[in-house]
């Protein structure tokens, strides 16, 4: 079970940091992924970690602003959301894949969060 939290209102500008908790049972993921819905919208990835090596990937409207990390002993991995715009806006949230191999953008995510909402406006 994945557990998000960390989403609040925020200005344009701002920083939050969400994070994605492994509860239970935690079997082994080959990566975690952040999504996000904004309204009216289809789900689109936003980043994602391969537990292996920290092997990384950001969605390009996202590079150089977001910041995927993990922290193994907690089973916990956070995304630093900086300099947010209000195309930002959405329900964010995690998604474990399970073993494969390739990079963790093209890996099949099966266990999901509930997601945590981000709204960025003035």
């Amino acid at each position: 079970q994945l557990v998000e939290s960390g989403g609040d209102l925020v200005h344009p500008g701002g920083s939050l940091r969400l994070s994605c908790a492994a509860s239970g049972f935690s079997p082994e993921y080959a990566a975690i992924g952040w999504f996000r819905q904004a309204p009216g919208k289809g789900t689109e990835g936003v980043s994602c970690i391969r537990t292996s090596d920290g092997d990384t990937w950001y969605q390009d409207s996202v590079k150089g602003r977001f910041t995927i990390s993990r922290d193994g002993a907690e089973n916990t991995v956070f995304l630093q959301m900086d300099s947010l715009k209000p195309e930002d806006t959405g329900v964010y949230s995690c998604a474990a894949a399970g073993p494969g191999a390739g990079t963790c953008q093209v890996l099949p995510y099966s266990v999901w969060g509930q997601g945590t909402q981000v709204t960025v406006s003035s």
